[in-house]
């Protein structure tokens, strides 16, 4: 004799269906965030403005994904009124997707700002922001895993590493004073590229807040260590000529 199944067996599944297909959109939104930002960095490096507004152009896909998100959650605490672990899950997908939105947005403003920047002669200290871009691709690479594989562990490291981060954006911060005051003419240029460096280095702000979601995800309680801060640009001392 079939037995038939049951109605909450139903619910269960459904339910954890959407829940998989909430994680995938974020997951795709990740993937497409990190493609803006690697296709940003290139395009400041070959000083290509036509491939610049496509990235601009691009960034709609990643709002769209957001939007899909942000109904997906609507409707499962309508429709399931989820608890504790769940509800957990649920609202942290809100939150990282509303991160991932803004990783998207400044990899937009750097394509935005490259445009501008091209119509200066080439700097050469733009060659520094490959690297920053990379620890920054780094991070978000490690929290998107961190958030498919529940892995609080790996949240934490990476929540950490972000100090790296901002210790490259204050060294070449400096550079760029630096640069800016030894010759006029740099001043233009060099603070396109103290913006477009500024928008990678809160892309890796951004990361350190999905990892901290994780980790609540996974813990139910907040990181309760003190995250250091490398970044001393706000007590750097700008000395112009006398």
């Amino acid at each position: 004799m079939n037995s038939t199944p049951q109605t909450g067996d139903h619910i269960v599944k459904g339910y954890d269906q959407e829940l998989k297909r909430l994680t995938g959109e974020i997951q795709r939104m990740g993937q497409l965030a990190l493609s803006q930002l690697e296709a940003a960095i290139d395009v400041v490096m070959e000083r290509d403005s036509d491939a610049a507004m496509k990235v601009v152009h691009d960034d709609s896909a990643i709002d769209a994904l957001e939007h899909e998100v942000s109904q997906d959650v609507v409707r499962l605490l309508a429709l399931r009124q989820p608890m504790a672990r769940d509800l957990r899950e649920i609202l942290a997908a809100l939150r990282i997707a509303a991160d991932i939105e803004r990783i998207g947005d400044y990899a937009a403003n750097v394509a935005k700002r490259s445009i501008v920047l091209n119509q200066s002669a080439p700097v050469q200290l733009a060659n520094a922001l490959p690297r920053l871009a990379r620890l920054a691709e780094g991070l978000v690479q490690e929290v998107l895993v961190a958030y498919r594989d529940n892995d609080a562990d790996r949240a934490l490291d990476a929540w950490a590493r972000d100090e790296e981060l901002d210790e490259q954006y204050t060294g070449l911060f400096r550079e760029l004073l630096t640069y800016m005051m030894e010759d006029p003419r740099n001043i233009t240029p060099c603070t396109h590229l103290l913006f477009i460096a500024k928008n990678i280095e809160r892309i890796g702000d951004h990361a350190t807040n999905i990892a901290e979601y994780v980790y609540f995800l996974v813990h139910g309680t907040q990181i309760t260590q003190t995250r250091r801060k490398g970044d001393a640009t706000s007590g750097l001392a700008i000395d112009g000529p006398r």
